[in-house]
């Protein structure tokens, strides 16, 4: 599966990794420690919060939701075949900019609503990038990708030969999350919830990218 995606998918892998990062990163300094990247943790904190009912329970369940409702959208948006370049990543990256954009307006207001719309960019964006790379891609959160890398690591240690494209992707999206929560801590630090803007301008600019990537590829093709 792996060795059929096209070479700039580690960099593709990479930057959504790191905007997933930096989102993050405002998130817990921002959201009341709270992630949107991932929801293992707030699931968690679902649980938690049904037994000791502290006033918390539907702020949680609307991460979740929100973080389902852009996986949602990416798989209505998308079909179910994998490793081909379809029309609607571009929409899909602007429409993640776009939710970025508008949960930055809400939390620069003070409107508790903001931090849905940054989990539902995060749903969105695994979705697509596990959409098109066949499940072998997840750039929003690293509990699978450090799975995979132990995996790999036990394996070698058995004597086994290990993919090396696979492994350095999953070094290279570990790399851009944590990248992107470093520079995510630095620019909130500076620029509060406006930081967001910089995420969100990525994602325009690899829809822009893709969208003249794809154009390029289909008149190759046609002549």
């Amino acid at each position: 599966m792996l060795s059929s995606l096209p070479k700039w998918v580690e960099y593709g892998a990479f930057l959504l990794a790191m905007v997933a990062g930096f989102v993050n990163a405002v998130a817990l300094l921002g959201f009341e420690h709270q992630a949107v990247s991932h929801v293992s943790g707030t699931a968690t904190l679902v649980g938690s919060q049904i037994v000791n009912d502290t006033g918390e329970l539907l702020r949680l369940v609307g991460i979740l939701l929100s973080f389902l409702l852009g996986s949602a959208i990416s798989g209505f948006m998308l079909t179910s075949s994998s490793l081909k370049l379809g029309r609607f990543y571009d929409v899909l990256l602007i429409l993640e900019a776009c939710l970025l954009l508008v949960s930055m307006y809400f939390l620069m207001h003070g409107n508790d609503i903001g931090p849905f719309f940054a989990s539902t960019a995060c749903g969105l964006q695994n979705a697509l990038a596990t959409t098109y790379s066949g499940a072998v891609v997840r750039t929003t959160h690293l509990t699978g990708i450090f799975t995979d890398l132990g995996i790999m690591l036990g394996s070698a240690f058995r004597g086994k030969q290990v993919d090396k494209r696979k492994a350095w992707l999953l070094v290279t999206i570990v790399t851009g999350f944590i990248s992107g929560g470093s520079f995510g801590t630095l620019v909130f630090d500076s620029y509060r919830f406006k930081a967001l803007a910089i995420p969100a301008t990525l994602c325009f600019l690899l829809a822009i990218v893709y969208r003249v990537y794809r154009r390029r590829l289909i008149k190759v093709e046609a002549s």
